[in-house]
């Protein structure tokens, strides 16, 4: 039970983080439809992460897969960063 749990409130987690993401650069790009895209993405991989709880893959490769989709959101969270940091003059 403990694994359905650990991956229900990561797949909450990533649910959330695409949401605001979506939001975001919905915001930038003064889109509402992105912000309604990015939403029903979010939810989309919230349902898909509950079935891969509920399925037959260990929970050692559950956790490798968020481990996988953590490190990809961090590198485009720096990459966004030092592609937008101030120049220096």
């Amino acid at each position: 039970m403990a694994q359905k749990d650990d991956t229900k409130t990561a797949a909450e987690k990533f649910g959330k983080m695409m949401k605001t993401f979506g939001d975001t650069l919905g915001e930038i790009f003064d889109d509402p439809d992105l912000r309604k895209k990015a939403k029903e993405f979010a939810q989309s991989a919230v349902d898909a992460a509950a079935k891969v709880a509920d399925s037959k893959i260990k929970k050692d490769e559950v956790k490798a897969r968020f481990r996988t989709v953590g490190k990809a959101a961090q590198d485009l969270g720096k990459s966004l960063e030092d592609n937008f940091k101030p120049k220096a003059s």
